[in-house]
């Protein structure tokens, strides 16, 4: 029974600075995390992000369950294009023969 997603899938590397919150500054992240195997997909997608606010998505993560990317987090692509998590969701079906795994949808 396959319980996460294959790590042979997940072809590309991304860097994810997760973000911690605004301050007086603006936005505060994280320590970067380099070299985050996963499959990333560009895209096209609307949806609502963390404010209510209508958004497009432009590419999709799919990565190992456990990534810590909240929402507003800065990732930089394979490609070096810098964009922020819009949302994310931890994908599992306990029981089922299907990969667990977390989407990123970036800006």
């Amino acid at each position: 029974m396959v319980t996460r997603v294959p790590g042979w899938l997940l072809r590309h590397r991304i860097t994810v600075e997760p973000y911690l919150g605004d301050s007086a500054h603006g936005p505060r992240y994280g320590p970067a995390v380099e070299g985050i195997p996963a499959l990333v997909a560009a895209t096209h997608r609307q949806l609502t992000d963390t404010d209510g606010r209508e958004v497009i998505a432009t590419a999709q993560i799919i990565a190992a369950p456990g990534l810590h990317c909240p929402p507003g987090s800065r990732v930089t692509l394979p490609d070096g294009r810098a964009t922020r998590a819009l949302s994310v969701g931890d994908h599992s079906a306990p029981g089922l023969p299907v990969p667990a795994s977390v989407e990123v949808m970036c800006q």
